[in-house]
């Protein structure tokens, strides 16, 4: 019987998803709760790779069981919460087709990554603070030449051993946001606050944090909207900007 896993976890103590030896991983401490639950040992294959310390809400994983006892889905999902580590939270194990597969069925991926503008230390361990001014409509018009299918090997870490660096994206853009902490307990930072969200039907490694430090030169005025458009159709990994940090990012959707 095959069996999906909807959870969320914070990523900053783990090395990301993938199993690595000699480091914590997401996948690793998910299969150890798992098999610990079954008496038997699982193998977990999640929707795709996040880096270290990158974040996911809602993030699917599947595995499969031949026992013959019936798993009880509230029940089981509390022993299974009881067993994993604070930052990993799992909300619903269903019963799936035989066919199902976490991370070939997605048709479509969503990343938000979160920056802010003013010394905040109530968001720094999700969010990255970056002071300079930035010209947002300028990295939207930047953005938009991301749209689209493309081989985005600019953005892709190198030494990547994907079998194709085409992919498509579906959605590009920057937003204001109000936190909650500034809304409800009236911190007066308000306005200092933006989200990054893209959507693709895959993405490669260090894709994102990769196409963010690339949009933010953009804002600085370090390069110009129409570059971005050149940097997709002929740029190599070096001619794009500084990855951001890890912490701020969130894979939070995943759809099938």
């Amino acid at each position: 019987m095959r069996y999906t896993v909807r959870l969320s976890y914070d990523g900053s103590s783990f090395c990301g998803w993938q199993i690595q030896r000699g480091a914590q991983s997401i996948q690793e401490c998910l299969q150890n709760a798992l098999s610990t639950l079954l008496k038997a040992g699982i193998e977990v294959t999640g929707a795709g790779r996040t880096d270290s310390g990158v974040n996911a809400v809602n993030y699917v994983a599947h595995f499969d069981w031949d026992g013959d006892a019936i798993i009880d889905p509230d029940n089981f999902v509390y022993k299974l919460n009881a067993i994993l580590p604070r930052g990993i939270v799992v909300h619903e194990v269903l019963e799936a087709g035989p066919d199902f597969h976490a991370r070939f069925d997605a048709r479509r991926r969503e990343y938000t990554y979160f920056l802010h503008r003013c010394k905040d230390p109530f968001i720094e361990r999700y969010s990255y603070m970056y002071m300079r001014p930035l010209d947002v409509e300028a990295m939207n018009v930047a953005a938009g030449y991301i749209l689209g299918t493309h081989d985005y090997s600019c953005f892709e870490k190198t030494g990547g051993n994907n079998k194709t660096s085409i992919c498509t994206v579906f959605e590009a853009g920057w937003h204001y946001y109000t936190p909650s902490h500034v809304d409800v307990l009236g911190y007066p930072a308000g306005g200092k606050y933006l989200y990054f969200r893209i959507s693709a039907d895959r993405f490669l490694r260090n894709m994102v944090r990769a196409v963010v430090g690339t949009l933010l030169e953009v804002g600085v005025g370090k390069r110009s909207p129409e570059s971005v458009k050149e940097l997709v159709a002929t740029g190599t990994r070096g001619d794009a900007g500084q990855s951001v940090p890890g912490e701020a990012l969130f894979l939070n959707e995943v759809d099938y």
